[in-house]
């Protein structure tokens, strides 16, 4: 059974389902409009603990999954939401043990749901321009992994710059000009390879859907992810009054290699 350690991020989950994620201090104390918890009583507790406040009121206290983490960590860039991260992994068709060419990293989200695609022989080559966004999305990283991973080439720098020699199995964009990666990608795509960017206009999936088939690319598709959650109680079932709905669109395109 694996007991919480000082340091490491608890979700605490009161009785209305509201969710805080809280990283564990020894002697310190986690405050809601319920009172406080001593996160000393989490601290060496099993995940799964049943702990209550200085008012009585009961939290559930588990460690945070990869979505939890995604929509409360600290930010730069906007994040990638986690039904769009999902829908690209899918439609990109990363697997593990594949090489992934990333730009831009922004806050580090997309990159997490990467690597736990890629898997530990894997590899992600992930490009930021912004100093600040890099710093960013590697403290996010450490945080939830607990260290940057081996499997992870985290560089600072113009993606669509000629220094680049790795031959990759995948490319993954969150660029606003996706379009301008796309001959950088024909010399290092493998053939059977898929390109994949993700924008929020339409503008701009016309113009990168127009270049990769002049480029050559074939079966280009474009998708969106609209996710909806409902109110389930009883016999009161409904879908709830607000939803997620347009984020982004994401365009997938294969690559079958330079005749």
């Amino acid at each position: 059974m694996s007991l919480f350690d000082a340091g490491e991020r608890a979700l605490f989950i009161d009785r209305k389902g509201r969710r805080y994620l809280v990283t564990l201090k020894a002697g310190l104390q986690f405050h809601t409009h319920d009172g406080y918890v001593e996160h000393d009583t989490v601290i060496g507790s099993p995940e799964g603990a049943r702990v209550f406040s200085s008012t009585g009121v009961p939290f559930v206290v588990v460690r945070p999954s990869l979505t939890d983490f995604v929509l409360k960590m600290p930010r730069g860039a906007q994040v990638i939401y986690p039904k769009d991260i999902a829908a690209i992994v899918m439609s990109a068709d990363v697997f593990p043990g594949a090489v992934v060419l990333e730009a831009g990293t922004g806050s580090g989200a997309l990159t997490l749901g990467l690597l736990r695609a890629v898997g530990e022989k894997g590899r992600v080559i992930t490009y930021e321009a912004r100093q600040d966004f890099a710093e960013r999305a590697r403290a996010n990283i450490e945080a939830f992994l607990g260290k940057i991973p081996d499997a992870l080439d985290m560089r600072h720098g113009d993606v669509t710059q000629p220094d680049l020699a790795d031959a990759v199995d995948r490319i993954v964009l969150d660029l606003p000009e996706p379009w301008r990666v796309i001959p950088r990608a024909l010399e290092m795509l493998n053939p059977g390879g898929i390109f994949c960017s993700y924008v929020p206009t339409v503008p701009q999936i016309s113009q990168t859907t127009d270049a990769l088939r002049a480029a050559g690319f074939i079966d280009v598709a474009t998708t969106e992810t609209l996710v909806r959650a409902w109110h389930v109680e009883g016999q009161s079932v409904r879908p709830d009054h607000r939803m997620v709905a347009h984020t982004g669109f994401i365009t997938t395109a294969r690559f079958l290699g330079v005749a």
